[in-house]
């Protein structure tokens, strides 16, 4: 059985943060959700969450940059990242803009068994 997880999604998109709300938490897990990146990166350092859900654009810092700022802490670097975005991973992969790691990269639209393999895999409780 797979246990209940702590999950942060920084997501400015109201419809998608209250998407990825309804499908974790179905999924028996917890989610607190933002919509701005500073106040995530905040609540990132303060609830120590599972796995983090990260929007790449996002009104007031570039996901990237969020995501270097976190990868750059000790503590922080050992959070999973499950990275949902609309834009092309090849593009910002050729500006040296990508995942590492364990971490993951699902493209929007997805598919919800595409992201909640992702987060499972991130998690230890899967693959994919």
């Amino acid at each position: 059985m797979k246990r209940q997880a702590r999950i942060l999604s920084i997501e400015d998109n109201p419809q998608m943060s209250v998407l990825i709300q309804l499908i974790f938490e179905r999924q028996g897990h917890r989610v607190m959700g933002v919509r701005k990146g500073e106040l995530g990166l905040e609540f990132l350092k303060n609830l120590n969450p599972d796995v983090l859900l990260l929007d790449l654009m996002l009104p007031d810092i570039d996901g990237w940059q969020l995501y270097r700022q976190m990868k750059a802490d000790k503590e922080l670097a050992k959070v999973p990242v499950v990275v949902v975005s609309a834009r092309n991973p090849e593009h910002d992969r050729e500006r040296g803009d990508f995942v590492i790691d364990g971490d993951k990269f699902v493209q929007k639209p997805f598919e919800v068994t595409e992201l909640v393999n992702a987060v499972n895999t991130v998690l230890g409780n899967g693959t994919s």
